[in-house]
């Protein structure tokens, strides 16, 4: 299976800054988080994913294409969705959308239909004639989704698409991403730095840090079993406080225990031995198991466990 995008020993050198070092990477077919904080080199490659910048070495291919001897070629193929606020206030979303349809090749009656259905794919069917400047942060992102789709894609980049919305549009936007790549067979490459929303919606994940990669692979490998349980209780009116009386006597038992609210992650001995402290304290203690299984690593564990240790400082002394 052809990748979506292959790297080759990439590196982008701008003059005071390492962006991109030797990144060896395979992004294969559906939904992929590209993830890491500011600085780890995400928009840098999204920029050279798309041609607009020439890499300092090593090579980039997307779609089976050269961004940078194939740049009109290839971005005819690709959708995005960037980042920043960079939609024209006095102009109306149908109008947008229609507009870079056409800019994307597509005939001018098919641009149009392509607008109005896009549009009300992502829930904007009934705004799709209101000036962008009077739209919600909400709905201006619905919009920048939407034209990334309007052209029929096979591939789309959306970068940070849930920035600045609330749970539930949060919710929402990603439920549409997954739509777009289940129902229409676009596969999507998803910036991000909110690690829990990639772990939902993505089949595939690339970490970056520092431009250097931390983890690659799909959700499945790389969110293995780590060692421990993860425990889910319901507190039961009878038995007020049997959550922490749970927590209390793992401890006792010489478990390391987090808790967040009535779920727990229990670590400190074999998994075997953890189960059966569970199953014991939490029938001393009155509450009820509603979940009971082997701890996954989260994204969170991967940067924290795989991320590259820090150079060491430079200096005359050791």
């Amino acid at each position: 299976m052809q990748p979506i995008i292959e790297t080759r020993g990439l590196v982008m050198q701008f003059p005071s800054t390492l962006a991109l070092d030797a990144l060896d990477l395979r992004v294969p077919p559906g939904v992929t988080g590209l993830v890491g904080a500011n600085g780890a080199g995400k928009t840098t490659l999204i920029s050279l994913t798309l041609g607009l910048l020439r890499p300092s070495s090593g090579s980039i291919t997307v779609l089976g294409l050269d961004p940078t001897t194939d740049g009109p070629r290839l971005r005819a193929q690709i959708g995005y969705g960037p980042e920043r606020n960079v939609l024209p206030d006095d102009m109306r979303a149908y109008d947008f959308v229609r507009h870079l349809a056409e800019v994307k090749g597509l005939p001018r009656d098919e641009a149009r239909t392509r607008a109005s259905d896009s549009l009300y794919l992502v829930g904007l069917g009934e705004e799709r004639f209101r000036p962008l400047g009077t739209m919600s942060t909400g709905q201006r992102q619905r919009v920048k989704l939407a034209q990334a789709i309007a052209a029929a894609p096979q591939f789309i980049v959306l970068d940070e698409p849930t920035d600045g919305l609330d749970p539930v549009q949060r919710d929402e936007m990603l439920n549409i991403i997954v739509q777009v790549n289940r129902d229409f067979g676009i596969d999507v490459m998803l910036s991000s730095h909110v690690l829990e929303e990639v772990e939902r919606v993505c089949d595939h994940v690339v970490a970056l840090d520092q431009g250097r990669m931390v983890a690659q692979g799909s959700m499945e490998e790389l969110a293995g079993t780590s060692g421990g349980v993860d425990v889910e209780l319901v507190d039961t009116s009878d038995v007020p406080g049997a959550v922490d009386e749970v927590v209390r006597r793992l401890r006792d038992g010489g478990a390391h225990v987090d808790q967040v609210g009535a779920i727990l992650s229990v670590t400190g001995s074999s998994d075997d031995e953890l189960f059966d402290l569970v199953a014991a304290c939490v029938a001393a203690s009155g509450a009820r198991l509603r979940r009971l299984g082997r701890r996954r690593r989260s994204l969170d564990d991967i940067f924290t466990d795989d991320r590259p240790a820090a150079p060491a400082p430079s200096g005359s002394g050791s």
